[in-house]
C-alpha cells in the first residue's frame, strides 16, 4: 500500500509543474503546483485522526487512495494550470490521508520494542519508489511522452484492496474502550518530547528541502548536481532503514544530536564549496550531501519512533499526523526561506544557515524521548 501510493505521488511530484509549464504556464505559476499539492496535504493531516475516529480506518484509506491515484487518469485531458491545480488540490487531500495513515498503522500494528526496525521499512518502503521514479519521470515524460507517465500515477488505485484489508484488521484493533471524547493530550496539553521530536525533524526537513529544491541552482555543473541529488536521496533511504535496529535497542537520544552535528558539518561544507569557484566542487558536493543524506533519513525514522513513545499508545494517530505536519511544513520552509535568503545574493549564505540551524536545534534533541513510554 505505501510503495503503490508513494510511487504515485513521485511519479507526479516533478512531472505535474512540467505538465503545467507544458501548457504554457510561468515560472510562478510552475511553482503554485507542488505548493497547492503540500498546502492542502498539510490541512488534511490535521483532520485525519479525526476521521479515523469518525469513519474508521477502511473507509478512510479506501477514500484517499481513491483521491490521491484517480486524479493522474484525468491529467491527460487538460495541462491548463487551473485544472493541474485543482488536481493537485484532490491529490493533497489522498496524500495526506496516506502519510499519517502509513505511520500510524505502524504503531497500532508492531510492538513498541520493535518499532524502530517497522519505521525504519515503512521509511523503505517510502524511499525506495522515489529514489527511482523522481529523477526518472521528467525523463519519461519528456522523450517518451506525458500520457503514459502521468496515467502510470494512478498505481495507488491498484492498494486500494490490501488497503481495504489492511483496513478492517485495523478497525478490529481499534474496537477498545477507551472514549472516544477523551482530549488528544490531556490536560496538560502536548507532551514536550513530542515537541522536541517535532522540532528536530522540522529543522533537518528544512536542510533537505533546501538542498532537494535548489541543488541545480548551485552554479555546479548538471552532472555534479545530478549526483549530488542521488547522493542524497540514496543515503537518507538506506539510513532511514538502517536506523531502526539501533532505535530499539538504544533508544533515540543517542543518536539525535551526533546526526544533527554530522548535518551541521556538512551543511557547511556545501556552503563553503558553492561558495568558493576554486573548490572541488565535483568531489566536496556529493560527498558532503551524502553525509546530509545520513542524518536527513536517520532524523526521519529517529523522529518518528520518539513521536510515538511520547505518547499514551491510544494517542498514536495524533503522533502520525504532527509528525506528518512537521515534516511537511519543515519542507517547505527550506524552500522557501532558503529562496528569500538567496534571492539577496548567493546560495552559500542560504545553506550556512541551515548548519546553524540544526547546530541550534542540539540541545532541542537531548530532551527527545524513543523507547517504549510508561504509557505503552
Amino acid at each position: 500500500m505505501t510503495g503503490l501510493g508513494f510511487a504515485g505521488f513521485g511519479i507526479l511530484l516533478p512531472t505535474a509543474p512540467l505538465w503545467a509549464a507544458q501548457g504554457g504556464a510561468g515560472a510562478a505559476g510552475v511553482g503554485t503546483v507542488n505548493a497547492v499539492l503540500m498546502l492542502v496535504t498539510v490541512m488534511t493531516q490535521t483532520v485525519v485522526p479525526a476521521a479515523l475516529r469518525r469513519i474508521g480506518w477502511r473507509t478512510t484509506l479506501v477514500v484517499g487512495l481513491g483521491l490521491l491515484g484517480a486524479p493522474a487518469l484525468l491529467h491527460p485531458l487538460s495541462n491548463d494550470l487551473t485544472v493541474v491545480l485543482a488536481l493537485s488540490a484532490v491529490r493533497g487531500v489522498g496524500f495526506g490521508v496516506l502519510t499519517v495513515c502509513g505511520a500510524a498503522a505502524v504503531a497500532q500494528l508492531v510492538a513498541p520494542a520493535s518499532r524502530g526496525r517497522a519505521v525504519g521499512a515503512y521509511g523503505l518502503a517510502i524511499a525506495a519508489p522515489q529514489l527511482a521514479l523522481v529523477p526518472l519521470s521528467p525523463w519519461l515524460a519528456e522523450h517518451v511522452g506525458f500520457t503514459p507517465v502521468l496515467l502510470a500515477a494512478a498505481c495507488p488505485l491498484a492498494a486500494i484492496v490490501p488497503a481495504a484489508r489492511l483496513g478492517r484488521l485495523l478497525d478490529r484493533a481499534a474496537a477498545d474502550p477507551v472514549p472516544h471524547a477523551q482530549p488528544a493530550w490531556g490536560a496538560r496539553g502536548i507532551p514536550r518530547p513530542l515537541v522536541s521530536a517535532i522540532v528536530v525533524l522540522m529543522v533537518i526537513t528544512t536542510a533537505g528541502g533546501a538542498l532537494i529544491t535548489f541543488t541545480p541552482q548551485f552554479g555546479i555543473d548538471p552532472t555534479t548536481s545530478l549526483v549530488s541529488l542521488l547522493a542524497l536521496t540514496g543515503a537518507a533511504a538506506v539510513s532511514r532503514w538502517c536506523f531502526g535496529a539501533p532505535a530499539d535497542r538504544y533508544g533515540v537520544r543517542p543518536f539525535l544530536a551526533p546526526l544533527l552535528l554530522l548535518a551541521t558539518v556538512a551543511l557547511g561544507v556545501i556552503a563553503w564549496a558553492i561558495g568558493d569557484p576554486d573548490a572541488p566542487r565535483g568531489l566536496l558536493v556529493p560527498a558532503a550531501m551524502a553525509l546530509v543524506g545520513v542524518s536527513y533519513g536517520g532524523l526521519q525514522n529517529l523522529t518518528l519512533v520518539a513521536a510515538f513513545a511520547a505518547v499514551p499508545e491510544r494517542h498514536s494517530n495524533q503522533a502520525s499526523a504532527a509528525w506528518n505536519i512537521g515534516f511537511d511544513t519543515g519542507t517547505g520552509i527550506g524552500s522557501l526561506a532558503v529562496g528569500i535568503i538567496a534571492a539577496g545574493g548567493s546560495f552559500g549564505p542560504s545553506v550556512a544557515a541551515t548548519a546553524v540551524l540544526c547546530l541550534l536545534a542540539v540541545p532541542v534533541a537531548l530532551t527527545a524521548r524513543g523507547r517504549a513510554s510508561r504509557h505503552q
